[in-house]
């Protein structure tokens, strides 16, 4: 005989662009003058000011909401930081473009397995 229980109710929080923000900035531990470098990887320049409103509190009266264009261009500028500047079309490897990302990863699987 089968017994189902019932399943506990979830609560499910949406968190805001800055909430994100303030999350990498803590787990990556990026300082004010690193996320305004990494920033300025995507040619958008923000003073340290202005980058100081989206981690204040929402009740604080300089408080402002991060916009979507400026996580993705944190983002996109984060990869950028982390992997270095992506090779232009002319300059990157003819093998490379025909592996996939899954064909990459059991490359490396396979590498790693024979050490």
């Amino acid at each position: 005989m089968l017994i189902f229980t019932p399943l506990k109710s979830f609560h499910f929080t949406f968190m805001s662009n800055n909430d994100i923000l303030k999350k990498l900035r803590v787990a990556l531990e990026l300082r004010d003058a690193d996320i305004i470098h990494i920033l300025s990887l995507e040619d958008f320049k923000i003073s340290k000011t202005e980058l100081s409103a989206f981690f204040r509190t929402e009740d604080h009266p300089n408080y402002k909401p991060c916009g979507d264009q400026i996580l993705r261009k944190f983002l996109n500028g984060l990869v950028t930081f982390k992997r270095g500047a992506r090779a232009s079309k002319k300059n990157r490897n003819k093998y490379s473009a025909n592996f996939g990302s899954n064909q990459i990863f059991n490359l490396c699987f396979q590498y790693h397995c024979l050490l």
